[in-house]
């Protein structure tokens, strides 16, 4: 399976800006969702973001109005519907995106994509538009990084695609056959896992927010000249069949570096 990505990755660099230091106005486009809400939440308690700007089609005014009561540095401006997602983009130096249309009970990943393939694709216009140097962060599947457990999770967007390389888990562990088959199923599914849980009345949004929250930390440390940041995102690939491949990064000051997939 993995004799078509052995070969060394190329490697990239994208300038991360220190500009801003601890003073990066961050927007957060579908705030009002449900992984966008608490994302905003986690954001406006960080001291590394001094203007949080929330925009969705409907709803901001009232999300931001309540942020704004948490006694953190960070302004809170409520930005609502396609006449205002310029003035919310202005200026920004990271930008988060959880906007999308939410599974349902019987849904596969492939019945919303080309709905939330859309609804980014007009987003990602706009910033390039209004803010072509930010960073964009595309909350996507899959991830797994607990604070004492790391598992590297490479390959696509879901189901079989996800893959959970439970041999280069830190700390080790070993599993018999029947239990690694039961748990990397188990990864591949657990979207679906919380879909049913939550009996059609939601997704997976509270990790996610978190997951999203956790990226946008990291990024604003490596901006910052924190060193050793290592996070996980999708990245362009010639290396493999896939154009867009899961892959751990080595965020830095002034570089962005995908490693080699033989690394792993």
């Amino acid at each position: 399976m993995f004799s078509r990505v052995a070969r060394p990755a190329l490697n990239i660099t994208r300038s991360l800006s220190t500009s801003s230091q601890n003073n990066a106005k961050v927007a957060v486009l579908g705030a009002s969702g449900g992984i966008g809400q608490p994302l905003s939440l986690l954001l406006k308690n960080s001291p590394l973001v001094s203007h949080l700007s929330l925009y969705d089609i409907a709803h901001t005014p009232g999300v931001a109005a309540d942020l704004s009561h948490i006694e953190t540095r960070a302004q809170v401006t409520g930005h609502m519907g396609p006449d205002q997602l310029d003035a919310a983009l202005k200026g920004c130096d990271v930008v988060v995106i959880p906007a999308g249309v939410p599974r349902k009970p019987g849904m596969t990943r492939d019945d919303l994509f080309n709905t939330n393939a859309t609804i980014v694709a007009t987003l990602a216009d706009a910033c390039a538009r209004c803010c072509p140097e930010a960073m964009i962060c595309v909350i996507a599947n899959p991830g797994l990084d607990p604070a004492r457990v790391n598992v590297p999770v490479i390959g696509g967007h879901a189901g079989k695609t996800i893959i959970p390389l439970i041999s280069q888990c830190t700390p080790k562990v070993e599993f018999p056959e029947d239990k690694l088959v039961a748990l990397t199923g188990r990864i591949q599914e657990a979207g679906t896992e919380v879909v049913k849980a939550k009996a059609g009345a939601g997704s997976a949004t509270l990790s996610m927010a978190y997951a999203g929250a956790r990226f946008t930390f990291s990024l604003l440390d490596a901006m910052n000249g924190k060193e050793g940041v290592v996070e996980c995102s999708f990245v362009r690939s010639e290396e493999t069949e896939c154009k867009y491949f899961s892959t751990p990064l080595l965020l830095g000051v002034g570089t962005l570096v995908f490693g080699k997939v033989t690394n792993l």
